[in-house]
């Protein structure tokens, strides 16, 4: 096979895994009478998409195996991560997620099925087949620099530790007791950033892209850029932060938590901290 070819195969693998996994997700939210069960699917995702497309890989003979395995790897660690985590913060609860009520305009139930496919199962689904598009021409392609696989390593790994210290800083101060917890949790990453997680996902799909996009070559990178903006763009404007602090703006202490932290790239706080309730 050729090397174009091995690529148009990889990217439509990566479209057909990410389609069977939105119609199966969306019937499974279907008898939940809630969407918010995509969130698990979104981290599996791009899993089943790297195992996926690293099997065209090794049928076509193309790509660099290391370098295949790498991406593998580093998709599959953060993957399984964050839907082990959402699987987590979901068990026990029924309600449907506030973002997505708003999205649809209402609950599942009310709305329909077609309204949640159309507003969010097909986006997602185009989402995962788009953003994964670094691993999905990497492991199929040559590695032209090394030195930047490495770099992507080392952003991934930033990224990784900013997700998954900032759940595990937000899971901690969840579970004290309301009445004693302060109004909003301001320490740690959180003093920071209002949302370390979110800018740590788009630091793993950064390094994600560097690693299996950029350095396949200038053309490659340039081609698939539009992965990590597309990520980095959901999680800051889209589906993400800005969705989300809609909400949390209601919140007793949170607006001046908003005007002394970082709404998403991290900065120093502008003075103290610790609003008591």
């Amino acid at each position: 096979m050729s090397t174009t070819a091995a690529v148009l195969t990889s990217l439509a693998t990566a479209v057909a895994v990410a389609a069977l996994l939105m119609t199966a997700t969306a019937v499974v939210a279907r008898r939940q009478g809630r969407v918010v069960v995509v969130d698990i699917a979104w981290g599996l995702g791009f899993v089943l998409i790297a195992l996926a497309c690293a099997v065209v890989a090794v049928a076509s003979g193309s790509g660099d195996a290391l370098r295949s395995g790498i991406l593998v790897v580093l998709v599959t660690v953060w993957g399984l991560r964050l839907a082990e985590h959402v699987r987590r913060r979901s068990t026990g609860h029924t309600d449907e997620d506030p973002r997505y009520e708003k999205v649809l305009g209402g609950r599942l139930p009310d709305v329909g099925l077609a309204v949640a496919v159309r507003k969010v199962f097909a986006v997602q689904g185009l989402a995962l087949a788009v953003v994964a598009a670094p691993v999905a021409v990497g492991v199929v392609l040559d590695v032209r620099w090394w030195p930047v696989v490495v770099a992507g390593g080392v952003v991934w790994a930033v990224g990784l530790v900013f997700e998954a210290v900032g759940d595990a800083q937000l899971a901690a101060y969840r579970a004290q007791p309301r009445d004693q917890r302060p109004q909003v949790l301001d320490t740690g990453l959180w003093a920071w950033t209002r949302h370390p997680n979110y800018f740590g996902d788009a630091c793993v799909w950064w390094g994600l892209w560097l690693a299996g996009g950029l350095a396949s070559g200038w053309v490659v990178g340039l081609a698939t850029l539009v992965a990590p903006v597309a990520m980095t763009y959901f999680l800051s404007e889209a589906t993400g932060a800005r969705l989300l602090e809609r909400t949390m703006m209601e919140r007793p202490g949170y607006p001046a938590y908003a005007r002394r932290t970082a709404r998403f790239f991290p900065r120093p706080p502008r003075g103290g901290h610790r609003a008591r309730s």
